[in-house]
């Protein structure tokens, strides 16, 4: 009888010889386990995609990109930047809707060392301006919405030139990105990047009400994305599948992680490496996905768990055809372990469910669960990837006993540089070469990680971190308001809901208050930092001696919940 493979000896096989092979690394002032034969940086990736050339690379409504289309728009707006001034090192700021400009724009960047400053698209004006202020980009890639929301705030930020696509009806402005790419161009410009070269940044909510600025290098960019192909490769021997000779065949995915996250960049960097196609979306539509996956068949999707949930819930109101997909993945919050069933029961060992645990700062996934680990323990995040560290740490920094609570730290090739021009934030939570994740967690006897809770006041709705103190800070702004809480509660699509509880300076407060406090928040908040319940009180909010709101005692008094914060 034929011993089933193992996947702990699959892995220190592949990780001892071969493009996945590791070494130890002492560079960082501590020891990292890094790979040996790794792409320098992530320009040396992008030339390898040329052998893609023929094949189509995204698919946006009507319009389809081949690689090599893709591969002479890149070299021509490479040409461009430098032509403008853009050096290594200086920040190109990119602002838009998953559009394929946004990716083109991405490898542009990378190929002459310039870095990305990726600009949340559902940011309004005031909080693209803090970004724009802080990271100060010599030139903006935007969209026409984009560009309507930041046209006032450009003198300010000392006038970067600017780059407009898909102006879709926006005033004038910049000059158009379809014209600077017009004319292809095959090759790069000359430039030296290498792995500790600074790739992008992406901005993380504050907990004091300003965004940080997650800075990554190279490395950790590429690190990230051999972790994947050795995920995959693991799983593919698991299967009993052997690699195929020559190119591999082509996959086709569903895109619907934004570009501005760093699940969204992975899939850039992983869709490319991996000759994909990758169909695009204006915006995230249920409807429109289940189209997708039938018209092209796509094989792939992963998302925030409400997109996986509508995706299936969706096809199944419509009887739609789902039978491409061979993997259906969730993450960027906490996923539901009826989910996980969901996937299972209908796909069976066909699409393997599988989940991931990571933040902006450890560039994506440091922990992953998949596969019959997933199926068995649904509630588990995983076993650590192979060149991550994680300790479960007491309030000193002592190591907890096994069993215990603790906070998870990390530390690898994959955790970010720290946080852009600050460096007492880069202290606190990246001293001592170990990020401090801010989530509390436990280990079982199987070497499987879970997270209990989190440490940090955030909230996690649908995929995006809400820190409460921001959100507080913009309530406690209204003239009525002397004081808030935010909490919070339990959702059955998004995961959480953010709600807070204010205290008004009226004896007698209007019915239509709490929507008026609400109105007020829309010029400084995006829509999903904005408690969709706001209750109002004249009545002080509990607090600790040393003056911290109880978010407990909050939770029970007003909403009926019991759960910690």
């Amino acid at each position: 009888m034929t011993a089933m493979p193992d996947k702990d000896d699959i892995t220190a096989r592949l990780t001892s010889e071969g493009p996945f092979a590791l070494a130890e690394d002492n560079s960082a002032g501590y020891p990292m386990r890094v790979y040996r034969n790794a792409p320098a940086s992530l320009r040396e990736v992008f030339e390898s995609t040329r052998v893609f050339a023929d094949r189509v690379f995204t698919v946006f409504r009507d319009e389809t990109l081949t690689y090599g289309a893709f591969h002479g728009q890149v070299g021509a707006l490479a040409h461009e930047l430098v032509r403008r001034g853009v050096a290594k090192g200086d920040r190109v700021a990119i602002g838009m809707r998953n559009y394929p400009e946004w990716i083109v724009g991405f490898w542009a960047c990378q190929a002459i060392g310039a870095v990305v400053v990726a600009l949340n698209a559902w940011w309004t004006t005031s909080e693209l301006a803090w970004a724009l202020e802080d990271a100060t980009p010599k030139l903006l890639l935007l969209d026409g919405e984009r560009l309507e929301r930041i046209r006032p705030l450009l003198p300010a930020v000392g006038g970067p030139q600017v780059v407009v696509a898909r102006r879709e009806g926006a005033g004038p402005g910049g000059d158009d990105f379809a014209e600077l790419v017009a004319t292809p161009c095959a090759t790069l410009p000359d430039a030296e990047v290498g792995p500790d070269d600074l790739s992008t940044i992406l901005y993380t909510s504050g907990t004091t009400g300003r965004s940080k600025g997650a800075v990554a290098s190279h490395r950790n960019h590429v690190t990230n994305l051999l972790n994947i192909q050795l995920s995959r490769a693991i799983n593919q021997e698991l299967a009993g599948l052997a690699p195929p000779p020559g190119l591999p065949p082509q996959i086709a995915v569903l895109q619907t992680l934004p570009f501005f996250h760093i699940g969204g960049i992975t899939t850039i960097y992983v869709n490319a490496v991996s000759g994909s196609k990758a169909a695009l979306m204006y915006k995230w539509d249920p409807a429109e996905a289940v189209r997708l996956v039938a018209e092209h068949q796509l094989a792939v999707v992963s998302g925030v768990p409400i997109v996986v949930r509508q995706l299936l819930e969706t096809a199944d109101a419509r009887d739609a055809d789902l039978s491409s997909l061979v993997s259906v993945s969730a993450g960027g919050a906490p996923v539901p372990a009826d989910l996980v069933r969901k996937i299972s029961a209908r796909f069976g060992d066909k699409a393997s469910p599988g989940c991931s645990y990571g933040l902006t700062e450890t560039t994506a996934a440091v922990v992953k669960n998949d596969g019959a680990d997933y199926v068995a323990h649904p509630d588990s995040i995983g076993r650590p990837v192979p060149t991550a560290d994680i300790r479960l740490a007491d309030e000193d920094g002592v190591d907890v006993a096994p069993g215990e609570i603790g906070e998870i730290w990390c530390r690898g090739p994959n955790v970010n540089l720290g946080y852009w021009a600050n460096m007492e934030a880069t202290e606190s939570s990246f001293g001592g070469g170990w990020f401090r994740t801010g989530d509390l967690g436990r280990q079982d006897e199987h070497g499987l990680y879970y997270v209990v809770d989190r440490k940090k006041d955030v909230i996690i709705r649908g995929g995006e971190n809400v820190y409460c103190a921001e959100v507080e800070a913009a309530l406690i702004d209204h003239a009525l308001v002397r004081d808030a809480a935010v909490v919070g509660l339990p959702h059955p699509e998004y995961g959480e809901q953010v709600a807070a509880v204010v205290q008004v300076a009226l004896a007698d407060p209007p019915a239509g208050l709490a929507a008026e406090i609400a109105a007020s928040l829309t010029e400084r908040l995006a829509r999903f930092k904005i408690p969709t319940t706001i209750v109002t009180t004249t009545d002080e909010l509990p607090r600790t001696a040393s003056g911290k709101i109880l978010k407990r005692e909050v939770r029970s008094q007003y909403f009926g919940e019991g759960r910690d914060a």
